[in-house]
């Protein structure tokens, strides 16, 4: 059996005995005769079943030669096993000459990742990492085939939790947030909130929302992740309300009540300075005479009785 090119393969018969010139070579396809000759050309990854023998003598016809058929695999003890197990996978198929085997795991969208190059892939303690799909190959100068996969489930316990904050950890009174919680397990795990030292649980399920945030509501938090093969708790995350945003609600909310007595108090104010300047206004100019009476020198006082004199001439008269 030789190779002819990239598609066909050239097969040849031949016999350890002594033929004489008239030995004549039959071709058989799947048991049924197809023609003559010590040679056949066949395509590359054919399922045929060959075979050749001499004229007259069908009944010793050479064994068929045939490319390998779809391997199939299996899982010992099975395909769904827990972390730690010894796991075999077994991949055979029916093939002459006898097919080489080869193991492969299908990561996502990348190229397989050859695994082995026996018929049996050993896991001696499988591991969660080792959970996915899988697949074998068989080949021979025949031809190729590839089996149809097989997906290894590895139950095991949760990982531990990471939680995520739809909203800041600091929050104002009346806001909300939403908490999610997150861990690799399979089986899937369940999903259980708590504050921290509070035996009852707060919620259930992956999503934990507090709709109206208080005071009371301030605290660490934690959640819970479990299925059948264990529990894990997530690390504490603390909520609290922030101190310098409640200042900001308190001065926003006593702001226009501080404003309106500002306002009244200047208002008063006004008031009270208008009716003091008019108070001040009646009295100012009798106030005014007064003090240039009282405050007139002692040598000025002549001269202001000589001024009187001037003014009433009559008074002086009788004098004399």
């Amino acid at each position: 059996m030789r190779r002819s090119d990239s598609t066909r393969l050239e097969l040849t018969c031949h016999s350890s005995c002594v033929l004489s010139d008239r030995a004549e070579y039959v071709w058989s396809k799947n048991e049924e005769y197809i023609e003559t000759g010590s040679s056949l050309l066949v395509s590359s990854g054919s399922t045929d079943r060959y075979s050749c023998y001499l004229r007259g003598s069908y009944g010793q016809r050479s064994p068929a030669v045939y490319g390998p058929q779809r391997p199939s695999v299996s899982a010992s003890p099975s395909a769904e096993m827990l972390e730690g197990d010894s796991v075999t996978l077994t991949c055979s198929t029916d093939a002459n000459p006898a097919a080489n085997y080869t193991w492969y795991k299908q990561d996502g969208t990348s190229d397989p990742h050859l695994l082995s190059k026996e018929p049996q892939l050993v896991f001696s303690s499988i591991q969660s990492s080792d959970f996915g799909w899988y697949f074998c190959t068989a080949e021979n100068q025949l031809g190729r085939k590839t089996s149809d996969f097989i997906l290894i489930r590895v139950k095991y316990g949760p990982q531990r939790p990471s939680v995520s904050v739809c909203r800041s950890a600091e929050m104002l009174e009346g806001d909300s947030v939403t908490l999610t919680c997150s861990a690799d397990a399979n089986p899937a795990a369940n999903y259980t909130w708590y504050k921290e030292h509070e035996d009852s649980p707060r919620a259930s399920g992956q999503i934990f929302t507090i709709t109206d945030f208080t005071a009371e509501h301030s605290g660490n938090y934690y959640c819970e992740a479990q299925n059948e093969m264990g529990r894990s708790n997530s690390t504490l995350l603390l909520i609290t309300e922030s101190a310098v945003d409640r200042t900001t609600m308190i001065i926003h909310i006593t702001r226009w009540p501080l404003l309106v007595v500002m306002l009244i108090l200047l208002l008063l104010f006004c008031l009270w300075t208008r009716k003091k300047k008019a108070v001040s206004s009646t009295t100012e100019p009798h106030e005014s005479r007064e003090a240039v009476e009282m405050d007139l020198h002692p040598e000025y006082e002549d001269l202001s009785d000589m001024a009187a004199q001037r003014e009433d001439p009559e008074e002086q008269e009788d004098q004399v």
